[in-house]
């Protein structure tokens, strides 16, 4: 996977705080992440044979291995096309 950079001009028009803004898409990297790792978690789940565990093999890279796009990237991407937004909390 090729090396982008971060169109941190792009991220300025977009908006007022470019800390809040970088922690906002932070937070959307963190969520995508996760549900990367529970969706993988649960088709490892329902995948998994019982066997004896003393048994380790190491498994070969399979067949249909897809590399995905990284968190960070489509969380930016995201915040760019407007698909994610934040709501700033209201402090008193």
């Amino acid at each position: 996977m090729a090396l982008r950079t971060i169109p941190f001009r792009d991220i300025e028009d977009k908006t007022e705080n470019m800390y809040e803004a970088v922690a906002a898409m932070s937070s959307q990297a963190k969520r995508i992440l996760y549900e990367r790792v529970v969706d993988a978690t649960l088709k490892d789940a329902e995948n998994e044979e019982f066997g004896v565990f003393d048994e380790v093999e190491e498994e070969p890279i399979p067949e249909d291995y897809v590399e995905l796009e990284k968190p960070t990237s489509i969380a930016v991407k995201q915040f760019l096309t407007g698909e994610y937004t934040w709501n700033k909390p209201i402090t008193e």
